[in-house]
């Protein structure tokens, strides 16, 4: 596989672009041959249909036109992450969902997701030495396992902590990189083998997007069978934890024995991490800590009732082993949105592919949840979560697409577009909080008097006299904002991050 034109992109990469093509600040003329995952081929007819001619067309006549859509929907997502993770304790409203239904943080993961699966779809058009791609695949998997491990497995304590080191008998071995790391190596292994039994031209018919690629979406359905079969017959016993208090340890007891439940205490989701990783292994902060069981400050957080349930203090790991395999789903997802892009030509049929999807997800996701059949719940990753957050990524990506690729609407977008071309730092220093621990070691007399903690208090706080409202106006304009000009300054300069 060539470097420079096959680059397995898992969504927190970027090829750099000549000056020439950055310039261009609207869809013009034919798309083009895919670069890394981000450049695609149209035709100059709008109206045609389907790809008559085999995926090895010659297109090198056509002029080079980036897809900004990628970049833009992948840097919205870094911003979301940004503002629920540290907005998300002043306004709860836009944190975790506790248990079911879904807030503005539960999009966050399955969006990262489904713009893996599209990188994926492009980086993987052609596959010259399916060996050689494996090869990428197997490192980058490594380098997100690796990534995620330091930053979210305790080893990194920032940014208000200045100690950093975890006790190995503590460490959390899951995390939002990790699944992204599971989710990108199954689908675009997938991809990958498949390649040499793809059709070359795809048939006529609505349907023809999905035959073309079979093996995509059988890797799905038995994701989605393991996932489902577990989860509803898997017997889950009694179990009990310990915790270390100042008074000394103190153990509790869940009582369980049963079945295909689907609450907080029971499901099969936790019994499985709790068999595998062991439960002091487990994220020690569960969102459930915030239900009316366990706090009556619900939905923020809060002290425990005093006859709150047993389980209130136990941990859970919301981005577990069983969870992370129904969050294949969401990759291909993904993944058949980057399909479309590839073999549809015309802006409106690719639209309608899109679209069409997006509702039909969503209608599928309405109906389970509101039925009670199978509730939104991000903390299982349950297939009406993978429907609801599969059909909104699908629809807010067209609609980023109308603006930007169609339309012409890319200055307002810009940020989007620089940060998403970085996700990878933006999302170690920012996210992570890395940048803002450095900061913060520099300090007068105690850690509270660094530029961090100034900035906070004095130029936002006080100016404002609102607590919440100065953290989310830090959050917007000292994170956001700076890590947007940082990201801008980057890409002219042709500095990128890459796994």
């Amino acid at each position: 596989m060539e470097d420079n034109d096959r680059k397995v992109e898992e969504g927190f990469g970027h090829a750099p672009l000549a000056k020439k093509e950055h310039d261009k600040a609207h869809f013009s003329g034919n798309l083009n041959r895919i670069d890394s995952g981000h450049w695609i081929e149209n035709e100059n007819d709008e109206r045609s249909p389907v790809l008559d001619q085999p995926i090895e067309q010659k297109v090198e006549e056509q002029p080079l036109v980036r897809v900004a859509t990628l970049d833009a929907f992948r840097g919205l997502t870094i911003v979301v992450m940004i503002v629920v993770d540290d907005a998300g304790e002043a306004y709860a409203r836009i944190d975790h969902s506790p248990w079911n239904g879904c807030t503005l943080a539960d999009f966050v993961t399955p969006f990262f997701l489904f713009i893996v699966g599209v990188a994926i779809a492009l980086a993987l058009k052609k596959v010259p030495k399916i060996e050689h791609a494996i090869k990428k695949i197997v490192i980058r998997t490594l380098k997100l396992l690796f990534w995620g491990i330091l930053l979210q497995g305790g080893y990194s304590h920032a940014p208000d902590d200045l100690s950093y080191g975890v006790d190995m008998k503590q460490i959390r071995w899951c995390g939002i990189l990790q699944r992204i790391a599971l989710v990108y190596f199954v689908v675009a292994l997938i991809e990958t083998l498949s390649t040499k039994l793809r059709p070359t031209a795809l048939d006529s018919g609505h349907i023809s997007i999905f035959t073309a690629y079979r093996w995509q979406w059988i890797g799905g359905f038995v994701a989605f069978l393991i996932y489902m079969v577990t989860t509803y017959a898997l017997y889950v016993p009694d179990w009990t934890f310990v915790l270390h208090k100042d008074h000394g340890p103190k153990r509790y007891i869940v009582k369980c024995g049963m079945r295909g439940n689907l609450g907080p205490a029971c499901n099969a989701v936790g019994h499985v991490d709790r068999q595998v990783w062991g439960i002091n292994h487990l994220y020690s902060q569960p969102v459930w800590t915030r239900l009316k069981a366990c706090t009556l400050s619900s939905p923020s957080e809060g002290p425990f009732r005093e006859n709150a349930p047993t389980w209130c203090h136990a941990p859970f790991e919301p981005e577990g082993l069983l969870s992370s395999i129904s969050a294949i789903l969401s990759g291909t997802i993904g993944i058949h949105y980057g399909h479309v892009l590839i073999h549809f030509k015309g802006h409106s049929e690719r639209l309608k592919q899109w679209v069409s999807m997006g509702f039909g997800l969503l209608i599928i996701a309405i109906i389970l949840h509101f039925t009670d059949a199978i509730p939104i719940n991000k903390q299982l990753y349950s297939f009406s979560y993978v429907c609801f957050t599969g059909g909104i990524a699908g629809i807010v990506f067209s609609g980023f697409y109308i603006l930007i690729d169609i339309w012409g609407f890319r200055t307002p977008f810009l940020f989007l577009e620089w940060i998403g071309m970085n996700a990878m730092l933006v999302f170690v220093m920012a996210a992570q909080g890395i940048f803002a621990a450095f900061v913060n070691g520099w300090y007068n007399e105690n850690p509270d008097n660094s530029l961090v903690h100034w900035i906070q208090k004095h130029v936002f706080t006080n100016v404002w006299h609102s607590e919440r409202l100065g953290k989310l106006l830090y959050v917007i304009f000292a994170e956001i904002t700076f890590w947007g000009v940082v990201a801008g300054i980057l890409h002219k300069l042709g500095i990128y991050w890459k796994l």
